[in-house]
């Protein structure tokens, strides 16, 4: 079956996304703007409310382009390792994302090489800016060899389906040294064509409720959770 993976922002929204069927959620803060690292209380708050979907944190410095300064780097070192820590006793698989580019738009690798390390050995997700790679293949190629595990696109695209002929490149290309997760506007009206036409085996999206008042965020909504898991299958993956 097809692991699913929720994105949030919301503390109230992880209990909900596991009981409406999700396998494993990525925790962060800020969604509005594109997402950065949300506080380690906020990261212990949702590892108190599961009981079984794996996390996946966000490490972000900030909003904007993907190229970090010294200093921004090592705030993300810090940031791995205090992740890595709060989750050292949790209940559930805990996990890491980042991501870093060259102005060149190529994987950064020291960078990336620094933030795997920091992880000792949790596993490690390269988020959506491999979508700005100017050589996707060529930076899955990097991924592989830094030791990442996963890899978040939507095949160049501004949704997954319409880099579904990317997508599937990268999955050949990938040959199960990593593992290729779907993500980009993802719906349950097309979510079995997506994974039918790409041989993805994990998809990542954003179930979007109603809006908070104000700048509060937005609410995870289980239906819409509930509906992704019914149109792929009602088996859960392991996180």
């Amino acid at each position: 079956m097809t692991l699913l993976e929720i994105c949030l922002d919301d503390v109230d929204g992880a209990p909900v996304a596991e009981d409406a069927g999700a396998d494993r959620l990525e925790l962060c803060a800020d969604l509005r703007s594109g997402g950065t690292t949300p506080s380690i209380g906020t990261l212990e708050a949702v590892l108190d409310s599961v009981r079984r979907v794996g996390v996946q944190v966000l490490v972000r410095q900030r909003p904007g382009d993907f190229v970090y300064s010294a200093g921004e780097v090592r705030a993300m070192e810090l940031d791995v390792r205090a992740i890595v820590a709060a989750g050292a006793a949790a209940a559930v698989p805990v996990g890491v994302v980042v991501g870093a580019l060259t102005r060149a738009g190529a994987v950064d690798r020291e960078v990336t090489a620094r933030l795997v390390d920091a992880a000792a050995g949790t596993p490690v997700t390269f988020h959506k800016a491999f979508d700005d790679c100017v050589d996707q293949l060529a930076a899955l190629d990097d991924l592989v060899h830094l030791g990442v595990q996963r890899v978040l696109t939507s095949g160049g695209r501004a949704t997954a389906l319409e880099g579904a002929d990317m997508l599937r490149e990268l999955v050949a290309r990938a040959d199960q040294r990593i593992t290729v997760l779907a993500g980009g506007r993802v719906r349950a009206d097309h979510v079995q064509r997506l994974v039918a036409d790409t041989g993805v085996g994990e998809v990542h999206l954003r179930a979007v409720g109603r809006d908070l008042p104000g700048a509060q965020g937005q609410v995870t909504s289980g239906e819409v959770v509930a509906a992704v898991r019914a149109a792929l299958g009602a088996d859960r993956e392991t996180a």
